[in-house]
């Protein structure tokens, strides 16, 4: 339990010295958490207007499936894009680089159709699993969300060989499969020490801000104090999030060398990578 903690702080301090150098890493994702959440409004706003939402939420017809795919896949494009252009600038850090947003970008953009294809084939993924989902119950819900998992962790590293190699999305999402088989895939537990730490920080601070919103607001009789720690939580959980983000980018990146024998710096030690994903 004890050498848990320790390594996931230690994957903390380590991706935050690599961010401490390349500080702008965190524009990667706040535009893509602002294009995630226009996109979302382009496609919720107009079915609800319409009543859309609601007769979705009665029968989930092909119609529904049709717009859900073209949800996930624009979803998805934006997200993998950003994604691909902060791993691919972590990468040149790494590599003992001096990357800039420009690169990042140059990267994401120079893969732009294969981003497109992956994005197409985590679609397709993700609405066969939700519609299979739907129509299942108890033990069918929970295969379900197993076969999830396992694609999860198949394509763990799709995106720094989106990033890095010239590679079609097909060829990504196997190679992604045979790095983790190569390395320590077998032996993955879902120990992944920045979820835990953030997940840890995510949880006190909503204690702290929760408690001293209580109290205040029993002390004072008014709601006020509430309604400013409420705003106040909501803006650091999402500044802890663009964080955590960034981290886990910089993160993916060091796994990917580390996976392909091209480690180039000092900055994450082999052991402390490979004990993010062995049992302890």
């Amino acid at each position: 339990m004890f050498q848990k903690i320790n390594n996931s702080w230690e994957l903390v301090k380590t991706s935050a010295r690599v961010l401490g150098k390349d500080k702008e890493l965190i524009i990667f994702p706040i535009i893509s958490g602002i294009a995630l959440f226009l996109v979302s409004l382009t496609f919720m706003i107009p079915m609800f207007m319409t009543g859309f939402l609601e007769s979705l939420s009665e029968s989930f017809e092909i119609i529904g499936i049709v717009v859900l795919f073209l949800f996930y896949v624009v979803q998805y494009t934006v997200m993998f894009f950003f994604n691909t252009a902060l791993v691919g600038a972590a990468m040149i850090r790494l590599n003992g680089g001096d990357p800039t947003v420009g690169d990042g970008f140059r990267i994401a953009f120079s893969r732009f159709s294969t981003i497109i294809g992956y994005a197409l084939i985590a679609a397709t993924v993700g609405v066969l699993l939700k519609t299979i989902s739907e129509k299942s119950k108890g033990l069918g819900r929970a295969i379900i969300s197993m076969i999830g998992l396992a694609w999860n962790i198949a394509t763990f590293l799709v995106v720094p060989v989106l990033a890095v190699e010239k590679v079609g999305p097909f060829d990504a999402v196997k190679r992604s499969v045979a790095l983790l088989k190569k390395t320590w895939g077998e032996q993955i537990v879902g120990n992944l020490g920045l979820g835990a730490f953030f997940g840890l920080v995510t949880f006190l601070v909503i204690l702290v801000f929760v408690g001293a919103a209580v109290g205040l607001t029993i002390w004072l009789e008014s709601a006020l104090p509430a309604i400013i720690i409420g705003i106040a939580l909501v803006l650091i959980l999402v500044g802890i999030n663009l964080v955590q983000s960034t981290l886990n980018g910089v993160y993916t990146a060091a796994v990917y060398q580390y996976a392909t024998g091209a480690q180039r710096t000092s900055e994450f030690a082999p052991e402390l990578v490979e004990g993010a994903f062995r049992a302890q």
